[in-house]
């Protein structure tokens, strides 16, 4: 994990309004070396998903940009994957044919029998060989989220990226699913960029936690190392000393730093208000 092939230099965007341009996202900087398994936690609105399309090509950056091994990221491309909440499976095509559908897309020089291989190795990944015939609407969600990682994963994508993935789930299949891609994540080395509000999620998966700020013009305000030894079990965590630190310094963050951050941003504003009003009570009078 030495060769940094994603950046993020002072990304920023806005979008427009009514009543002028809304700045969502403001001088954003990381860099995401090769192998990394990156989180991204914040509170609703801080612009989380929103990186996170950008570095898939789906938004443009206003400002700053994305470069993912020395080409900037201008379009979606089959070099980055994503994994949404919603699976997002076509409900007329069975298990095997939704992940064949995106291998045939993005490797057009394997014959037949290369795909059918390709396929299976994929949908083996995620344990869900036994369901290849059935359609979506046969299986539960945390097959149809297992069927959504194999497909993507099938694109051999440098950069995985995953919004909030388990986020549908229930508890008991959410930690099968986490389980499932330590497991795939040790096997592929592969890069992994994935949104989550579930602090210990974050903690359990991640090599490193990227806090978000507050929007508008969020950005990132901390970023943790999880310096835990891999593989991890979440029940031998559970009474770590280390992986309550880490957990202790993410909720620190988000419940008591970030409110510092709007305290004195409110602070600011009153005190802009109060100005304003002066002035205009002065030239009234004036008058």
């Amino acid at each position: 994990m030495s060769k940094s092939h994603l950046e993020l230099t002072q990304v920023g965007i806005d979008f427009p309004t009514p009543k002028g341009p809304f700045t969502a996202l403001q001088d954003v900087n990381l860099n995401v070396k090769e192998g990394e398994f990156i989180s991204l936690i914040g509170h609703s609105g801080c612009g989380k998903s929103t990186v996170l399309n950008i570095v898939a090509g789906l938004h443009q950056a206003t400002n700053g940009g994305v470069i993912l091994d020395g080409k900037e990221v201008t379009e979606p491309g089959p070099d980055r994957a994503v994994v949404f909440q919603n699976h997002s499976l076509l409900p007329w095509l069975s298990v095997y044919k939704n992940v064949e559908l995106a291998v045939k897309q993005t490797s057009k020089d394997r014959s037949k029998a290369e795909i059918k291989d390709w396929v299976s190795h994929n949908l083996e990944l995620v344990h869900m060989t036994h369901a290849l015939d059935k359609l979506p609407s046969e299986i539960s969600g945390g097959m149809k989220q297992r069927v959504g990682i194999a497909r993507a994963l099938s694109m051999e994508p440098k950069v995985l990226l995953m919004d909030e993935p388990f986020g549908a789930l229930d508890a008991l299949t959410r930690a099968h699913l986490q389980d499932s891609v330590m497991e795939i994540h040790a096997e592929l080395g592969n890069t992994v960029i994935m949104i989550t509000h579930d602090v210990d999620e974050a903690v359990l998966l991640s090599d490193r936690i990227v806090m978000m700020t507050n929007g508008p013009a969020a950005t990132i305000g901390e970023v943790l190392n999880v310096e835990l030894p891999r593989p991890r079990d979440r029940l031998a965590l559970a009474d770590n000393p280390q992986y309550n630190h880490y957990r202790h310094e993410v909720l620190t963050f988000l419940y008591e730093k970030q409110r510092k951050v709007e305290s004195v941003e409110k602070h600011k504003q009153d005190a802009a208000v109060k100005e304003t009003i002066e002035e205009e009570s002065s030239d009234s009078n004036a008058a």
